[in-house]
């Protein structure tokens, strides 16, 4: 652990009890006292608050800084209106994902935050295929946090009242407990709730400020984890990667008809050919929901099978586990697109045993936004 970094709230984490683990070469809160379930219970059912200052922050300048980008993200970046936000991904020359992100336009700049384990990657790209005429920008003095859960609005707003103001993917510069942040009305649990980037010297004094709400508990990666399972989100390096197109992951719904085969600005992306083709004639597989007979939860890695016995392997599980607000166990994976209809049944393989799952819509548990 010693040659791990460590984010500004490293030493609060460790006050507070926290397991440290090793992830994307940080020290980071795996759970805190509470344990891994309660911290995920609590979460959908008052407030949670997530050190995500591991994850990349850039600002992207220029004159053309949106069509800049474009031409890297098959997204309207062009068409996003000042002071909202937009998830993304950027994609290979044929047509995989090779990491995932949210933009926010701030008028004078696009603010991009990328995967930890990608960062490093994804400033160079973007820097290799945009600079000098668009300045590429990393922030390091910075740290991001994220809160999460039906009381985030109270929360919030009990330290700037604008907060309450805010609807989903809304993004504003708000003054928190002294500190200008910059805050998005967005995260990744299916739950209403903001992400904060705030000053590296701010953010242990602003992370306090919310800890003392009688509504909020410090939540750790495995909490985070089994909420954006069981709210049907992609984890990139597992559920979505360079192998793996938008279409397959079910993503068609993150790139707008203006990118699109006869939008107005179709294509021009990486991979674009083979994208567009699979948006017009569909993809051969496709990522789905699936349920497991009983309670003993499916992980990632599990081979599927469209038979309890024989055949060859028809996919595979890329992220699961038990969901404690379903009080199940939940997982996705890819499975051939004839196979992919909700009441599907097909077959896990654990240690030489095949058990029945059952695909299903996502996500397993209502998203809460605030529209």
């Amino acid at each position: 652990m010693s040659d791990l970094l460590h984010t500004p709230l490293h030493d609060l984490h460790v006050s507070l009890g926290a397991k440290m683990v090793p992830f994307a070469g940080y020290a980071m809160p795996v759970q805190y006292e509470l344990g891994v379930m309660k911290e995920h219970l609590h979460t959908r059912a008052k407030a949670g608050l997530f050190d995500v200052s591991h994850m990349g922050q850039v600002i992207v300048t220029g004159d053309n800084a949106a069509s800049a980008l474009e031409s890297l993200i098959p997204v309207d970046i062009a068409g996003l209106t000042e002071n909202r936000q937009r998830y993304g991904f950027f994609t290979t020359d044929t047509g995989g994902i090779s990491d995932d992100l949210m933009l926010a336009n701030r008028g004078d700049h696009i603010f991009v935050v990328v995967n930890a384990a990608c960062k490093d990657a994804d400033i160079a790209h973007m820097k290799a295929n945009l600079e000098p005429s668009t300045q590429i920008t990393p922030i390091s003095d910075r740290a991001l946090l994220a809160l999460q859960g039906p009381a985030a609005e109270k929360v919030l707003s009990a330290l700037n009242p604008a907060a309450a103001d805010m609807n989903f993917m809304d993004v504003a510069t708000l003054s928190l407990n002294g500190a200008e942040c910059w805050v998005s009305r967005s995260g990744y649990t299916g739950e209403d709730g903001y992400e904060i980037s705030v000053p590296n010297a701010d953010a242990v004094a602003l992370a306090q400020a919310l800890l003392d709400h009688d509504d909020v508990e410090p939540i750790g990666l495995g909490a985070r984890d089994s909420l954006r399972l069981e709210a049907g989100l992609c984890l990139y390096g597992h559920d979505i990667d360079t192998e793996t197109t938008p279409v397959q992951a079910g993503l068609i719904w993150a790139i707008q008809k203006v990118r699109r085969a006869g939008g107005e600005r179709e294509g021009g992306f990486p991979g674009a050919e083979s994208i567009l083709a699979e948006l017009a004639s569909g993809a051969a597989r496709k990522r789905v929901g699936l349920v497991p007979e009983g309670r003993a939860p499916m992980r990632e890695g599990v081979p599927l099978f469209d038979a309890p016995e024989g055949g060859v392997q028809i996919g595979t599980i890329t992220s699961g586990g038990f969901g404690p607000t379903v009080e199940g166990p939940v997982a996705m994976g890819y499975v051939p697109t004839e196979l992919s209809s909700a009441g599907t049944t097909v077959y896990g393989e654990l240690r030489g045993k095949r058990m029945p799952l059952t695909v299903t819509k996502m996500p397993f548990t209502p998203a809460n936004f605030k529209r």
